[in-house]
This record gives structure tokens, sequence and C-alpha cells, in this order.
């Protein structure tokens, strides 16, 4: 493509981008809307029976049925953080099974991008970085991240998986998961608990009175540090004699557990193993109902408790009988995490379009549609590679050989949050210094306006694509060249005013077939239709 002006460059793909994004507005739901169907709103399970009493009472409509299109895209990126290939979503589409969403499902659940996905979602939890202010050194840092996403690859129980953490001695080298206590910012036994209340309790414990922090603390309180010959390793470890406070512990304390229940703590016993021996109860409900409340806002967008980490008794649950549904079917399961993702994937709610019937903020606060949200920076820039076969050049801040990242490494699959790229860092991506979920920045910025519409690198992935070769290659008219790039971009077929709207700007551009092809998939990959989960 001939180089031009920035401002030319920019003015030509706006005016592309409303040309063809403008159909679909302009041809009205009734006419081959390409988002949603008509199907009827039948209950799949009792998460649709939940949430369809709730509208009912708030006398909100639910939206329709999303298309075949619409939830091929959106169950890939919400299960494995990748878009369906062109052929995938193909596929699908064209697939007259009726139980194919449920297949698709099961078959995504299954695949080992699962586990990258989960394990970034983690990763951002659980603070997984090399970098100052948590200081874990990347070969400590990519060894806690491989062993949470072995994990969760094995869909080991959640309460074994918190356990772990939880009472983990040894060597952060040889038992990554010691690494938990070690991705502080501070190892005093209030910074600990502050940071076990966030993540296995979802509360923020700054906000409880001062004796309650205190109880909770008394059980970190015997969790001693020492580092070895062996430069940056260190040894987490239960030390019955003292307190990494300073404090004596050779008498039992009397603390008391969150829920009020009091405890006497032997001078001999781990109090880390007393109090995950009470988290991870079947009758402690606060511990599933952190779970289930983080994995609905990943699907969904908001939690039925939101914000998913901040469950005090004054910001209550938008359906309480769904969220109690959804913690009695974690704990029946056996904290079988799949089973919570297999449940609300299949369900109605979660498969309704974006496209709601009422603009009453309460409608999106009780699910009565898919909410629309923009993809995660890693996933983003995961989609754009994957459309153009192109790679990332990542770096690090701590300057050893395992911060080495291979060219065909996906930006989810990162193994530490000190290795990035100006990308990741321009999109939002999370520092991972808190473990709060607000820490990632999911909303558009000029900046990245610009960049999308005027990044010579992303000009130079487009044009350098197997995509665009291929279809300006193969003698493809510009109808056929606009539904490979629809079901390689958006996952879907082009609309017929949308194919119009390709073949009358290669007809009328003054343009090679190469140019106006590479126009095409950039004014795509600018749209809002594919930089959002909807």
């Amino acid at each position: 493509m001939r180089p031009e002006p920035a401002d030319q460059e920019v003015a030509k793909i706006f005016s592309l981008a409303a040309v063809i994004l403008a159909t679909v507005s302009a041809s009205g739901i009734a006419a081959l809307n390409p988002f949603e169907t008509g199907a009827a709103l039948t209950s799949e399970n009792k998460i649709d029976e939940l949430v369809s009493a709730r509208l009912q009472v708030l006398k909100f409509q639910p939206a329709n049925i999303c298309s075949d299109a619409v939830f091929v895209r959106r169950i890939y990126l919400d299960t494995i953080g990748a878009l369906p290939t062109a052929v995938e979503a193909e596929n699908f589409i064209l697939d007259r099974n009726p139980d194919k969403r449920a297949v698709l499902i099961d078959h995504l659940l299954a695949r080992d991008e699962f586990a990258d996905d989960q394990a970034m979602k983690w990763s951002d939890l659980l603070r997984v970085k090399a970098e100052f202010p948590i200081n874990l050194w990347p070969n400590a840092a990519q060894g806690y991240h491989h062993w949470i996403r072995e994990c969760l690859r094995q869909n080991l129980p959640y309460d074994q998986f918190a356990r772990a953490m939880l009472t983990a001695n040894g060597s952060d080298f040889d038992a990554p998961q010691v690494n938990f206590y070690r991705a502080l910012q501070s190892k005093d036994p209030q910074t600990i608990a502050q940071t076990v209340a966030l993540t296995f309790l979802g509360t923020r414990m700054e906000k409880w009175p001062a004796e309650q922090r205190s109880n909770l603390a008394a059980f970190f309180s015997n969790v001693g540090y020492k580092s070895t010959l062996e430069w940056k390793e260190e040894i987490v470890f239960f030390d019955p004699n003292a307190t990494n406070a300073g404090a004596v512990g050779r008498a039992p304390r009397t603390t008391t557990f969150p829920d009020g229940t009091s405890v006497v703590l032997q001078p001999g016993k781990d109090p880390r193993v007393v109090f995950a021996d009470w988290l991870t109860s079947p009758k402690n409900p606060w511990f599933a109902r952190n779970l289930v409340n983080r994995v609905w806002s990943w699907l969904l967008g908001r939690g039925i408790i939101q914000e998913p980490d901040d469950i005090r008794p004054d910001n209550p649950p938008a359906n309480p009988e769904l969220l109690a549904y959804l913690e009695q079917e974690l704990v029946s399961s056996g904290y079988d995490l799949k089973h919570i993702y297999r449940l609300i994937l299949n369900s109605r709610t979660y498969q309704l379009s974006p496209i709601p019937k009422t603009d009453n903020p309460q409608a999106a606060a009780n699910f009565a549609f898919y909410p629309l949200r923009r993809l995660d920076a890693e996933v983003l820039i995961d989609a754009v590679d994957q459309i153009t076969g192109s790679t990332e050049n990542y770096s690090s801040a701590i300057p050893e050989p395992y911060t080495f990242i291979p060219p065909d490494q996906r930006s989810i699959a990162l193994p530490d949050g000190s290795i990035t790229s100006s990308f990741l860092e321009m999109f939002g991506r999370p520092p991972r210094d808190t473990g709060l979920e607000s820490e990632r920045n999911n909303r558009i910025t000029a900046a990245q306006k610009l960049w999308l519409l005027n990044s010579s690198m992303l000009r130079q992935k487009i044009e350098q694509s197997r995509m665009v070769q291929y279809h300006t290659q193969s003698g493809r008219t510009p109808r056929e060249i606009a539904v490979g790039m629809y079901l390689g971009i958006l996952s879907r077929f082009p609309t017929e005013a949308e194919s119009q709207a390709v073949e009358t700007y290669f007809a009328s551009a003054k343009l090679g077939r190469r140019e106006a092809t590479v126009d095409v998939a950039w004014a795509l990959m600018n749209s809002d239709e594919f930089l959002y989960r909807h």
C-alpha cells in the first residue's frame, strides 16, 4: 500500500468503517440482524429460573437469544481467551446439531487454552510478577504461574487449590505455591491477612473493625521467612517459637474466625491449617460465595455482588437466590470449577443477546442482557496476531535469562506480569500490585483509538498478513473477500448490505485490489464489534 499522510489515512478508514458498520443499524433488527435470533426464551437450568423470576418482579423483559455467530465468538473469548478461526466459526454457524452449543462448551472447557485464560485471571489476583513491589524474581514467578496453570488444567478442586497455598511450606524454587506468602508488599501478619481476605473471601479487610482485623492476622503470625546461600531463594515455614511480628508464640492463644467463632491456637500446630480447615468447610458460605461470584463476573461482566471483591453486609447481592444456588452447586460438586462454568455457559442468561430491551440501569444489574466489554489487553493483541499471523516483542525490567519469550508466545499465557509490551501497557493490563479486579482498565482511551487507527505497527501487521495475501492472490471476488474477512475478524458472515458495501468500495476506490483488501481488514479491526465482547 502506498504511503499516505496520517490524516488522509485516518479519514479514509473512518469513511470505510462508517459505510460498512452503519449498515447494521440502518437495516434494523427485523432485517438480517446478525446479533440475535427469535428463538424461544425457555429456561435451560435453575440459573434461568432464578434470573427470570427476578426480572419478572422488576418488570424487565430479557433480551433475545444471541445468534450462533455471536455465541461462537463469545464462548471462545470467555473460555479460552481467543477468537475462533474463520473455519471454526463457519463450521459452527452452519452446523445443524440442536445441541451444538453444549457440545462446543464441553470442547472448549477441555482445551489447554482454558487453563491459560484461567491462569491469567488468577495470576492477576495472586500478583504473579517478578518486579517491584512484589519481587518474586523471574524463576519463582514463572514456577508459580506454571503451578497455578497446572492446577487449573487438571481441574484441581478449588478447596484443595486454596488449601495448598494457605498451608504451603518450603523453598520458592521447589514449592511454587509458597509464593502466595511472597507476592506481598509487606510480610507482616496484617498484610498477609488482608491478602487472604481479598483473595479467598472477596472482602476488603481494611473496612473491618480493628479487633476483627487483628483476629484474622493471628492465624498468620507464625509465618517464618529465611534466605539460603542460593541467591534469591527464600524458604517459607511454620515457626512455632516466634511470630513474624516479633512476639513469642509458645503459649496457647485465643482468636476469632471472621464469622465470630472463637478458637484456641495451640503452639505446636500451624494456625494456617486451623484457618484453612474453617475456610474450606462446606458449612462456610464465604468461601464458595466469593468464588462463584468471581466466575459470574468474569463471564457476565459484573458480579451478583458488585464489585466482585467487595463482599460486605451493606453491599447485598442483586439476586440472593441465584448466588445461594451457585454456592450450593460448587459445594455439592466437590468444588469443581468446571461444573460452575458449565452451568453458567449453558444457561439462557449467558446466551442472551447484547441488545437490551430497556435502558433502565437495573436491567444490567439483573442480567437482562449480555454486557458489552472491551477485550482485555492480552486477548486483544492475541486476536490481532491470530488474524494477521504476526507476533509480539516482549521485554522485562528484570534482566535475566528466565525472561526470554519465544516469538509464538500468546500474550494471555505470559507467566510473569513483569514481561510486557508497549501495547499491553497502553491497553490497560493490570500492574498486579494489589490483587484488586479494578486494577485492570478496559476503558477505551484517545491514545488507544489513535494506535488502532494510525499505528504503523498495526498497518504493517495487516499488510503482511497471510489473510490479505490469501484473499488477494486467490482470484476471489470482492464479495468472497468480504465473507472471508468477516469470518476471520468478526466470526460471522456479512449481511447482504455489508457485502454490497464492500463491493461498492472495491469498485469505487482508486486503489489496487490488495490495498482495498487491507482497508477492509483495517476498518473491521477498528470496529466496536471487533474490540468488544458482545
